[in-house]
């Protein structure tokens, strides 16, 4: 199945406006945003072999379309270094996971210490437009962010870069290298043309884009549909 035919189908599931994470995932990995390696699996067997094919450590996932705040529900499980850690985690979450159906996303572990966020709106008046800031927790506690109506032009998206307040995270501090913004313009560059191109996506919201080393990578993503 194509990424337009997942975004379409009305018989996704129980939620047919909300697309599960290795959805929106696959659907930014086809516009070349960078994203964390991941697996889908059903059960703990093939979460298993899932984990083995990745490479320990690793994060485990409800993933569903019916759950979309996974880490405040208890669904989400970091860092797991081996086995034994990740039964643990596996039948912790599926004792409180609410979801019917979905399964379970086995994904590599990204580090890093600054995040980002990127997204996509789909405003009434401008159309789709893209949004850059703080990501994590100082999204909601901050709200450090800007927006362009798309299409952007890499100008655009050098100066989305440059308007929020705390841009200085961008460069060499600490320790970390400066962040790659010609890969970061990109991401927000493909954003936009997602937003032109697929009508039927209302909004897309990727947070974290943890910066690993100098490069941007999407470990969360969440893609609503009008």
């Amino acid at each position: 199945m194509t990424e337009k035919e997942m975004i379409s189908n009305p018989d996704r599931g129980q939620n047919p406006k909300t697309l599960s994470e290795f959805e929106s995932a696959r659907l930014l990995a086809g516009f070349g945003i960078p994203t964390a390696k991941g697996i889908l699996a059903q059960n703990l067997e093939e979460v298993r072999k899932a984990a083995e094919g990745i490479g320990y450590p690793v994060v485990l996932k409800v993933c569903s379309p019916e759950v979309s705040h996974k880490t405040e529900s208890g669904l989400v499980a970091v860092d797991l270094r081996n086995e034994a850690d990740l039964e643990l985690a596996f039948h912790r979450i599926s004792a409180s996971s609410p979801a019917k159906g979905g399964g379970f996303l086995v994904q590599e572990m990204i580090k890093g210490g600054r995040e980002l966020v990127i997204g996509m709106i789909r405003d009434p008046q401008f159309g789709p437009c893209v949004m850059f800031g703080l990501g994590g927790i100082l999204t909601e506690i901050l709200g450090d962010v800007t927006f362009r109506p798309a299409p952007l032009c890499e100008a655009d998206a050098e100066e989305m870069l440059m308007e929020i307040k705390g841009k200085k995270i961008l460069g060499a501090i600490r320790g970390m290298p400066a962040v790659d913004t010609g890969s970061l313009i990109q991401c927000l560059m493909a954003v936009g043309r997602i937003g032109l191109e697929r009508e039927e996506i209302q909004a897309i919201d990727v947070n974290p884009l943890i910066v690993q080393g100098s490069r941007p990578v999407a470990v969360d993503a969440l893609v609503v549909l009008r």
